[in-house]
């Protein structure tokens, strides 16, 4: 059996193109049983944004399958393969790339092996390339991919996940409702999980860019924390803050606002080429959001009116910045004082709880 390399993104949240694989070929002669060759991949474009007249990409994730080494009539036991991603230099954002690191795992896609991504250190961007070396000495798959995947079958899980914790005894009180407020243009539900007796209305949405990923693994955090879901206390009770907060607040949580981009493994858009986080109003004679183009938008929106909002807050990653920090509002009609006040206090008590927040960066 010869040594063989295959490479696909046909998987949830895939997104690359192979173009090319030179010869194996034996480099070091002090081990004549390792061979190396070079992948050359393009990363594949989101489809087309009226909003922005442009084709973003950035996003990428595939998977690396080896076959052959070991096998009695090669005597190749490891394979050496330098990867490259060549149109790098012509994504969106180009400057991400210095200092970045690919990730990979041997693992799969699944929760149960959240633990097993690894940063690659030979990672780096040199002509133009990103470009980065795995050695592979064990038949079978690799992920590599720009930040873990979060996939379509995993948000369906935390779904259903939450969903069945609606008759605990301890949230019955807080009254849990999920509602589906519409579909994407390819048919996915937009699911709104509500919870809390509070008169003042919170939303928090998440990965309008389905590209950024950890948008939806801080959903799922928050979700779990809220639905004591993974807790390691065998009591039903809800913690005392969770209890404060949903006697407060009613809480509606969009985990992930653009599904159909995040399946199709896109940075910014949807399946029609909407970049949502530019579909909740009309701008300048562009008309948003639109059931055709930004149903995404028009449904969460449409119910947002009709709770009302008192606190908003609209998860994100970031391409360049490597930090955890919050954006104000400050180009919202209403922006004053009084919300640079309230801005300010919320960020500064996030920060007290978790010290990985950073007011400045």
């Amino acid at each position: 059996m010869k040594v063989k390399l295959s490479i696909t993104d046909s998987f949830d949240g895939g997104n690359i193109q192979f173009l090319s694989q030179s010869e194996l070929i034996q480099t070091n002669p002090s081990n004549p049983r390792s061979v190396e060759c070079t992948i050359s991949l393009e990363i594949k474009s989101d489809v087309f944004t009226e909003s922005e007249q442009t084709n973003h990409l950035q996003y990428f994730a595939f998977r690396s399958f080896v076959s052959g080494l070991g096998s009695g009539d090669n005597n190749i036991f490891s394979i050496t393969v330098h990867y490259e991603i060549v149109n790098a230099q012509s994504t969106s954002y180009p400057c991400a790339w210095p200092n970045s690191t690919v990730f990979y795992t041997t693992k799969s896609l699944e929760m149960c092996d959240d633990n097993s991504w690894k940063r690659n250190l030979t990672t780096d961007y040199r002509n133009g390339k990103l470009v980065w070396t795995q050695s592979h000495s064990t038949n079978g798959p690799t992920f590599f991919a720009y930040y873990p995947p979060y996939t379509y079958s995993r948000h369906v899980k935390l779904i259903s996940d939450c969903s069945v914790q609606f008759s605990r005894a301890s949230l019955i009180e807080f009254n849990p409702s999920i509602e589906s407020l519409g579909q994407t243009t390819e048919g996915r539900e937009m699911e709104c999980i509500s919870i809390g007796n509070g008169k003042l209305a919170a939303w928090i949405i998440h990965r309008q860019h389905p590209g950024e990923t950890m948008a939806e693994f801080y959903a799922e955090g928050l979700l779990h924390r809220l639905f004591g879901l993974g807790a390691d206390s065998e009591s039903d009770d809800l913690d005392e803050v969770t209890k404060r907060m949903l006697t407060q607040y009613r809480l509606n949580i969009v985990p992930c606002m653009c599904p159909d981009g995040a399946v199709r493994g896109h940075i910014r858009c949807n399946g029609v080429g909407a970049n949502l986080n530019r579909e909740w109003a009309t701008m300048d004679g562009y008309e948003a959001p639109t059931p055709s183009r930004s149903p995404e938008v028009y449904a969460v929106l449409n119910k947002m009116n009709e709770t009302g909002c008192d606190f908003f807050l609209d998860v994100h990653g970031d391409e360049e910045l490597p930090y955890v920090f919050f954006n104000a509002p400050v180009l919202t009609p209403n922006w004053g004082e009084r919300m640079e006040h309230l801005s300010g206090y919320f960020i500064s008590c996030y920060q007290r709880a978790n010290s990985d927040v950073q007011k400045e960066y």
